[in-house]
């Protein structure tokens, strides 16, 4: 009988191991510049509704495109992202220039006069990076 205890043990104490390991990443978050853009043609390209990542973007959808060295940070197509402020998560679904560090755009639709209103703003943004265990 005590063989058959002291394997119970051995298996439990693994097992809470093995949780402990596989437990959730790590929120991060950054202060980053945040403007806004539209689905025009002078603000992206003669698709502007077709994303860096190769999205179609539609009037209402939460989504932001973001500078490529915060790709480097664990942000990634596809993300939610929490901006402090504002309601919902939005979807990384675009890149923009390489001439922007530290910055985000939010997705306007068409409505450019509220692009406009929104301006640029530092804002606290916030994700959780994949789950590889490396944190």
């Amino acid at each position: 009988m005590r063989k058959i205890d002291t394997c119970i043990s051995y298996f439990f104490f693994a097992s809470i191991l093995l949780f402990i390991g596989c437990s959730s990443p790590k929120k991060r978050t950054m202060e980053v510049n945040a403007s806004a853009y539209n689905s025009v043609k002078y603000q992206t390209s003669n698709e502007p509704n077709l994303t860096a990542f190769g999205d179609t973007l539609k009037s209402g959808m939460k989504a932001i495109a973001i500078s490529r060295d915060l790709l480097d940070s664990g942000l990634n197509h596809n993300m939610e992202v929490s901006i402090e402020g504002l309601e919902g998560t939005y979807l990384v679904l675009d890149l923009m220039n390489r001439r922007w560090t530290k910055k985000i755009d939010l997705y306007m639709g068409t409505d450019v006069e509220k692009a406009e209103e929104w301006g640029n703003q530092e804002v606290t943004i916030s994700w959780l990076p994949p789950n590889n265990n490396s944190d």
